[in-house]
Parts: C-alpha cells; structure tokens; sequence
C-alpha cells in the first residue's frame, strides 16, 4: 500500500511531521515500511512549457522542430521525435543543464544540424514506472491540461513533490489496504483527531432503480450486494488531481468511471465495479456459484473456464463478471457508455482466493476480499463513488438502492483487565493509562476496577479476544518503553540430547565416506510420494499447492535425491554421491495429520572416484553401496544383528539387486539398484540408493565405542574355501561363522569369490580369512585348531557346504 502523505493530511494532520519520522513511528509500531521515495528527488528545472509553432525538421522524417513557450523572454527551440507531439500542447519540459531520472542530464545540443534547448520528456522519462502511464500516452510525451502555466515547475503539477509511504500489510492487518485505515492508525499513535468527508450524494428521485435494476444475492456468498446507476454519463480522462492520487499509489489512470472505482478503493478499501449499463442487456442481477463448464472473457481479454466454487455476478443467464476478481469484458465501460451501473459488495473471502489463485488473478480487490472488509463502509463508499462519477462525467445518480445489507456491522465487545495487561507486558500501567490510549484507537471503553470492556469497531475487524487488546497497548505504549528483565534461574550449559548427537554423527558420517548433503523439497507429487515406501500409509495432500510439482507430503526421500541426480545429469554431471537426513510424512486412514518420521537416504551414480596414478577407478556399485550403509550403521554403534535379505518387495528397485536391511527382527530400510525403467524415466545410469528409518536406529541398542590396547601376542589366522549353493548368501556364513566361533575369533575377511568352469554349475566358492587374537596370552595351536574345526562342522551341517 502505498500512503501519500498529503493525501493522508486531508484526513489527519501530519504536515508538521517529517516523512522519514512517520515511517519510523509506522515501522516501529505498526508494519514494516517497504520504501520512502519522493518522485522528484535527483531531478530538477523540469517545467510546463506551450509548443506555440513546430515543422517536420529537414532531415529526418520523423523529428519535429518546436517552439516552446517555457515562461522564458524568448521561446525555446526543442526537437521533439515523439509521435504525438502538436501545436498547441502542454507538455513537460527538461531545460539546459536540467537532471531527469536515472541521473540523466540534459544540454543544449544539436539534432541533425538543429539546435535543441532541451527536452519535451514523456512521464517515463521523469520517473514514473511504464505500469502507472496512461495508455494513451505510453508511446509519446504527456499532455498536460489547458490551464497548465508555462515555466511553472512541473513537480507540485504532477504530484512528484508528495512524499510516499511503502506500507508492508501484513495478513492481520488488512485494515491498512486504505486511506482512511492508514487515517485512523496515524490519529492514534500521534494521539490526533480524523477528520473524514462524508458523501453528500444527489439523485434524480423521479427515476426508481427499480425501472433499471433488481440485485439477488444469496447472503452465504455475498453478504452485502448493492448497485447504483448513474446515467447520462460522458466518459473522458480524469482530472488531474484524480490522476495524481492514482499513480502515486501505483495505479494506471484509465478514465473517469474505472479511476473513480479506483479511487474509492484505495480511500475505503471498498472494491467496486462499473458495468456499462446497456451491455448488460437484463434487469436482472443475479449473484451465484458458476456452473461446470461456463466461461467467461474477462478485462483481460482471457477466456476461462469457470468451476462450481466460482462466484459469478450475472444477467440473470449468463456471467458478467468474475465476483470480487475481475470483470467481463463484455460489460466493459468504454468511450460509448453512458450509463453506469455501479456495485459494491461484499463475497465470501475463501472462494474469492481459491478462484484468484486458481485463475492466477491475484487483483488489488481479491486482496481485499481475501483479507477481509469494513462491513460498515459498503454503501458509504457506494455513494461517495457514484457521486464522484456523477460529478466528472456530467451524469445523474438514479435514486433508490437495489440489493441488500445482511452483514453484521455492531460493534464486538471485548473484555480484559488491568491485571492481565500489566502482567504479559511487565508494566505498571494505571487503569486512567490504558484507558486513554482505548480511547486514541477510537473504542469506546467502559472501566469499573481494573476491568475493561471495549467495544471494538467493525473496521478493525483484526480484534476479537483480550491478547489483541493487549497488543493495541503495547504499541501505542511503545514498544520500546516496555521493561526488560533476565531470565531467572541456573544458567545450564547447552548439550545435544542423544537424537541430536545421532542425526548430527549420521550427516557426519556419510560425508566422511564420500557423500555430498543435498537438500530437497518437502513437496512433490503424488506419484513420487508413493515410491520407495518403507511402510503402507496414505499420502497427505495439500488444498492450495502452489504447483503441481508441489502437491503431496513425501513419504521418502530416494524420490528426492533422484531429481537432484538428473539435475545433475542434465548439466554434465554423471558421477554424483547424495545423501539427505530429513523427515518423511506418513499419515493413518482415520487420521487428518501425517507422522513425522526421521530418515536419512543417499543416492550413488557413476564413478565413485576417478583413476589415479596410484588407485584405478571405482564404479558405484550393490557392495559399494552396501559398504557405505554397513559403515554408517557399524559407527553409530550397531555392531551386531545387523543383515541384509535379498527382497523382491520394492517394484522401483532391480529385483535381482536389492536387499532389506534388518537388525534382528526389525525392519530399518533397504539398498540396491533402482529400476531400470525408473532409470530411463530420470535419464540416469546404473543408480544405487538406500534409504534407512532413523527413528529405529535411534531405539535400537547400540554398543559403545571402546578402545582396546593393541594385543602384545601374536595372532593366528587360518583361511578357508567353501563351495557353497547360488542360493546360500555370505551373510549366511558369517552369521554361522560368528555363532559357532570360540572366544578368540576376532575378524572375518571374505578374500575369494570365484564362480566357472573349475566349479559344479549352480554353486560358487567363497574363501574366508579368519584371524584369533588373545590379549592376555600367547595362542596355542591346539586352541585355534579345535575354535577353527567346529566352525567347519557347523557350517557343513547348517548350510551343506564342502571345504574345498
């Protein structure tokens, strides 16, 4: 919202203010202040001047030579290449030596072999943003009007002198979206009066409305409808005082019937629409939701197609206007129109966002609409619209008022104490203090003991239990005034709690192996959601997903990472290694709310490391990746119990290389190969992930870290060759391997995997390196012998295997 402070003093008296102090007092109180400009700061000598005479100039077919009547003795000489240049404007001049925006300064120069005193600008070329010119002279120079004198300084002419403030609204405080709430904000934190002009509207009482119109809305989508009609309008530009007001809060001036609706909304925060009254085509007015299918072209130009949670505003058959959004361009007021038929409203504020958000209409009236509206202002500022037409454009206001008033407008009473006030702020305040500063804001307060009751009114709509009240104290109090206090007790030193320590080690040790961190969205689509689950549960949605890349809660967070790789890969990057610690959401049939669960996932493609003149290449691979999940899991103290099953019960994954990962019973993620199917649709290679719950590590029991002093005796190792079926998994061995072991096993190494010709078909040979080590004392043969031969025996036993 941008507030002029010369508009703002014709409601409060701010002249004797500096600008930069209302900002502050505003920042400091209220909103955040977005900016504090003065259109004519860095320019200057830029004056009215009157084009007396000019010829096409000689050598170019599009300059013109001017002489300009800028209040000097002598006409200036200006060559002028604007298409719309006459005699006999009023135009802004930039004079000799003169500084125009973007820090541009003008000299007498020559063009084309003719001397130029300067510069006929356009409003662009002084300052003014291309949104805010009017169109008729977006491609040319300004007009100015008649009476403009020439030599006058053009800043006071064109409102570039006023000071404007950029207010920041934030949702609570949609009050602010006008002049008058601004008006009602500045009377109370500098403690002065508002002082704001009511209409003093004039009809033509031998006209009814009823000749014109009936309106029909049901009070659920609008609970307030009215609709005058002025006729015996004449359309033509608006004054320029009408003009300054609106692009000085950044507002095109499009006429005077659509500038005055503009106007009107910037000053009630009232949102109005004009229709031309003929093009309507019906008496009837009739408000309601839109059915499938129906479209309408709106102002834009832009035809759409409506949905039944649509408000329509329409003739009794078809729709005219998008409510609360935009018009239709069928009904648009134009140079032909001559008689106006103007609405005030108020629409149900969710359906109004859902259709701006969904038609991507976001207008300075769906704002409004969305945030809410000073109920008690709609006819007021119907009135003091159609007025304002009636006025510029020579027309007359039909008597009478067609629709209805349902919303409620009395006052809500809100109760709080003295007590309470002083305790949430830590003052001292008396109930004379407080009640004074009620009665700046403009509510009426009755006080009996400490005990408050205030009577809010409806155009602050943002109030409604007693910690608002407490809020309107604290900033007209000051918030800088308020007491300050330590916080008692025993300073604790700060430590993580043992969740912490785990997800802070498990980032660490993931990029200690050679992972990069990514971070990706929280959202993303239906289809990705449900990938790679590590439990059944339903997807949670979203109601206004801001696209449709963006609609679902993930339930994992391999989806993720892979976009991250394609990414990459699209931009030339084919070896990556991604890992991302986040939450995923899983959410129960019978529940609205997901559960929050902690997982950690990585990602793997390519090469892991390049060749090097002392180390070959490493593709990623199922062991490497294997490798880099046994690493994590071992470090965070899972030193036992820990398997992996072959599975088939992931349809993303390769069926023939992905593993479950379980600790004893327990279920904690899995690992392999994506799809190749799933590769091709991400346009990667051979990618590997895994994905594991942390919330199960983070309960399963974990062995502590204990250093051990480097045994003084020697070790004994003796090795072995198994042939075993292709059914029979190391892990199979391992685990009998560390069963039937003795005390003094104290590593296992597979060295050997070796499958061919020298080997019976559907088995395979697997060579293990067992090393006994005694801390206390020197091994005896005999001892690692008898360890090592039931070892032996239990694997022939359990898993059929034959000592090669």
């Amino acid at each position: 919202m941008k507030v002029s402070k010369k508009w703002l003093n014709e409601y409060v008296p701010v002249a004797d203010i500096d600008a930069a102090a209302l900002a502050n007092k505003i920042e400091l109180s209220t909103v955040e202040i977005d900016e504090l400009s003065r259109l004519e700061d860095g320019q200057k000598k830029i004056v009215v001047g009157h084009i007396n005479s000019l010829i096409p100039h000689p050598d170019s077919d599009h300059l013109k030579i001017c002489q300009v009547d800028v209040g000097a003795e002598e006409d200036y000489q200006i060559v002028c290449g604007a298409p719309n240049v006459a005699e006999g404007q009023n135009v802004i001049v930039a004079l000799p030596n003169s500084w125009i925006a973007g820090h541009n300064k003008i000299k007498k120069s020559k063009m084309r072999g003719q001397v130029s005193m300067g510069m006929i600008c356009s409003l662009q070329e002084i300052g003014f943003a291309e949104n805010v010119v009017p169109k008729n002279y977006a491609d040319g120079i300004y007009v100015l009007p008649a009476d403009a004198v020439p030599g006058d300084s053009i800043f006071p002419y064109l409102g570039m002198d006023e000071d404007i403030i950029g207010v920041d609204i934030t949702p609570n405080r949609a009050d602010l979206l006008s002049m008058r709430g601004v008006a009602y904000e500045i009377a109370a934190l500098y403690d002065r009066q508002v002082n704001l002009p009511k209409p003093q509207l004039k009809t033509v009482d031998s006209d009814e409305i009823t000749e014109y119109v009936e309106a029909k809305a049901p009070q659920e989508l609008a609970p307030s409808y009215l609709m005058r009609i002025i006729k015996d309008v004449t359309i033509a530009d608006s004054p320029l005082w009408l003009q300054k007001r609106l692009w000085n809060a950044g507002v095109r001036p499009i006429n005077n019937v659509v500038d005055v609706t503009n106007y009107i909304l910037l000053d009630y925060g009232q949102p109005l629409h004009s229709f031309d009254y003929d093009k309507l085509n019906s008496k009837q007015i009739v408000v309601r939701l839109a059915q499938p299918g129906e479209k309408i072209t709106t102002l834009d130009g832009e035809e759409r197609e409506l949905s039944a949670d649509d408000i329509v505003v329409t003739n009794g058959s078809e729709p005219v206007a998008l409510a609360g959004t935009m018009g239709g361009e069928k009904t648009e007021i134009d140079s032909n129109s001559h008689t106006v038929a103007l609405e005030s409203a108020i629409f149900e504020g969710r359906r109004i966002r859902k259709t701006a958000r969904r038609e991507k209409l976001h207008s300075e009236a769906s704002v409004r609409f969305e945030r809410g509206i000073n109920v008690t202002t709609v006819r007021e500022a119907l009135d003091a619209a159609a007025e304002l037409i009636a006025q510029l454009g020579h027309g007359q206001v039909v008597g009478g008022v067609a629709g209805a008033e349902h919303a409620d407008c009395s006052a809500k009473k809100v109760e709080v104490t003295l007590q309470r006030i002083n305790h949430i702020l830590g003052t001292t305040l008396t109930a004379a203090e407080v009640k004074a500063l009620f009665d700046r804001l403009g509510f009426p307060t009755e006080e009996s003991q400490g005990e408050f009751i205030v009577e809010v009114p409806k155009r602050r709509w943002d109030i409604s239990i007693d910690a608002d009240l407490v809020e309107e104290v604290a900033r007209l109090y000051g918030y800088d005034k308020l007491p300050m206090t330590l916080p008692a007790g025993q300073a604790t030193p700060g430590k993580y709690t043992p969740e912490q320590k785990l997800l802070k080690n498990t980032r660490r040790l993931l990029e200690s192996a050679g992972l990069d961190q990514a971070i990706s969205y929280g959202l993303t689509t239906e289809q990705k959601a449900k990938r790679f689950v590590l439990e059944d549960a339903q997807t949670t949605q979203l109601d206004f997903p801001m696209s449709s890349d963006h609609t679902t809660l993930r339930m994992n967070l391999i989806s993720g990472l892979l976009d991250d790789l394609a990414y990459n890969k699209a931009r030339k990057v084919a070896d990556a290694a991604l890992y991302e610690q986040g939450r995923v959401f899983f959410r129960e049939t019978d529940s609205p709310r997901p559960r929050e669960v902690e997982h950690v996932a990585g990602a793997l493609t390519g090469l892991f490391h390049s060749a090097a003149w002392n180390a070959e290449k490493q593709l990623v691979d199922f062991y490497l990746t294997k490798g880099v999940v046994t690493f994590l899991l071992s470090s965070l103290g899972i030193k036992t119990g820990l398997r992996f099953e072959a599975t088939t019960g992931h349809p993303e994954m390769h069926p023939g290389r992905t593993a479950d990962i379980y600790l004893n019973d327990q279920l904690l993620g899995f690992m392999g190969e994506i799809h190749p199917t799933l590769a091709k649709e991400y346009k990667l290679n051979r990618t590997y992930v895994f994905e594991l719950d942390l919330e199960q590590v983070i309960k399963a029991p974990k062995a502590e870290l204990v250093y051990h002093e480097i045994s003084r005796y020697p070790e004994i190792t003796r090795d072995i060759a198994l042939a075993v079926s292709d059914k029979t998994t190391n892990q199979q061995i391992l685990n009998s391997i560390w069963k039937n072991s003795g005390q003094h096993l104290a590593e296992v190494h597979l060295f050997d995997y070796y499958q061919g010709e020298k080997i019976a078909k559907g088995y395979k040979s697997l060579a293990y390196s067992l090393v006994y080590r005694d801390n206390e004392a020197t091994l005896k043969d005999e001892e690692v012998t008898a360890e090592f031969q039931k070892v032996v025996t239990k694997l022939q036993e359990e898993l059929d295997v034959t000592v090669r």
